[in-house]
């Protein structure tokens, strides 16, 4: 009999963890030998633009609407977004008890409003076992810990996308140790990133001009605004360097006010948000992740497998463990003047056998975050 796999991630934006929680759908369907069998929960109406992918892959979607409102919610603005998430949860808690209590033999890995299936886990006898996915770098205040703490009980397993959350969350003794572990995230298909990479850009970039790209959506987490700063620096001694910034958000207008300023209008680009950002990838020589913070860094993957040079902020949870403590790319410190024009100084005098060396040694170590790596991971999980 297959065991169901039930997949708990009301999203509001697309975020690293929508591809995350496909491809972690699509790995059990593929590789499984048909021992396992992927839902995906559809709450509010977030997965409908995804139907054809879940077609194409022979993946149910169970719907929880009869009419979809997902449009309507708001998505921006912290108070805003919690609204929304406020209405999935009520509108969600009757057809999740319903759902849970039909499928008794059934996992449920929960991505994102955890506290809903975390609540109904700790209120009712229900036989489903809950794997708490813990997706990007969590905020350990007193209430979450608190709740976390309080239903631990009812959790069957928590896993996280990196071995140094891993470590954290046993330092802080939430949870039992024998019920954390790691989960590297399905960020990845080959077939996806070779048909990608081939496809043509719908813009053109100077060939005489060496290409830094950074991706990643325009919010305060990416700081674009530190890494515009540390360009401009660096650019008055390397004129044949440009930076290009593949993303959108809330921070766009203040980020083209800064270029702007700095008389950098043809030298650095915002470039909106791209649903292909691997033939980008092709078209440039460096990566840049600027940010506060990540888990594990979905973007420092892509680009390793493209074959970029990766320099990044040593923020925390992720990309010191991808970059192997620096020897697989460059950290910087995190948000520190002149920390960032030093590396791509180094950079540019690095001999090429030392840059090919660290870009292979990036590859090996990125294998991990195939789908196929993700779903031994996941299939070891479920089985113990």
């Amino acid at each position: 009999m297959k065991k169901k796999i039930l997949y708990w991630s009301p999203c509001l934006n697309k975020v690293g963890t929508v591809k995350s929680t496909i491809n972690s759908a699509i790995s059990i369907k593929k590789f499984s030998k048909s021992n396992f069998e992927p839902f995906i929960i559809n709450i509010s109406g977030e997965w409908d633009e995804y139907l054809d992918i879940f077609k194409s892959h022979k993946i149910e979607v169970i719907n929880f609407y009869k009419i979809s409102y997902f449009k309507y919610l708001p998505k921006t603005g912290f108070f805003k977004s919690r609204f929304s998430y406020v209405v999935m949860f009520i509108f969600s808690f009757i057809p999740l008890v319903k759902l849970l209590k039909k499928n008794s033999e059934t996992y449920i890995v929960a991505h994102l409003i955890t506290s809903l299936p975390l609540l109904l886990f700790y209120l009712f006898n229900l036989k489903s076992k809950l794997i708490l996915r813990i997706s990007g770098f969590p905020k350990l205040n007193f209430l979450r810990k608190f709740f976390w703490k309080t239903t631990s009980n009812n959790i069957h397993v928590v896993t996280c996308p990196s071995i140094d959350l891993l470590e954290k969350l046993k330092q802080h003794k939430i949870f039992k140790n024998e019920k954390l572990a790691f989960l590297p995230d399905a960020i990845f298909q080959i077939k996806e990133f070779i048909d990608k990479k081939n496809t043509k850009l719908n813009f053109q970039f100077s060939n005489k001009k060496k290409n830094i790209l950074a991706i990643g959506r325009l919010t305060k987490q990416k700081n674009f605004s530190y890494l515009i700063e540390e360009f401009s620096i660096f650019h008055k001694d390397n004129k044949d360097f440009n930076l290009l910034i593949a993303g959108d958000g809330e921070e766009r207008d203040l980020l083209q006010k800064k270029i702007k300023s700095k008389n950098l209008d043809k030298n650095i680009f915002l470039l909106g948000r791209l649903e292909n950002v691997f033939n980008l990838i092709n078209k440039s020589e460096i990566f840049v992740l600027s940010s506060l913070w990540e888990d594990p860094g979905f973007v420092l993957i892509e680009a390793g497998l493209g074959n970029l040079f990766v320099i990044s902020s040593d923020c925390p949870n992720g990309p010191r463990e991808i970059l192997s403590n620096g020897e697989n790319g460059y950290l910087f410190e995190n948000n520190k003047r002149y920390s960032l024009v030093k590396k791509l100084i180094e950079y540019i005098q690095l001999d090429n056998k030392t840059k090919f060396e660290m870009k292979t040694k990036l590859k090996k170590n990125i294998v991990k975050y195939s789908i196929f790596k993700h779903y031994l991971y996941l299939r070891k999980i479920i089985n113990n």
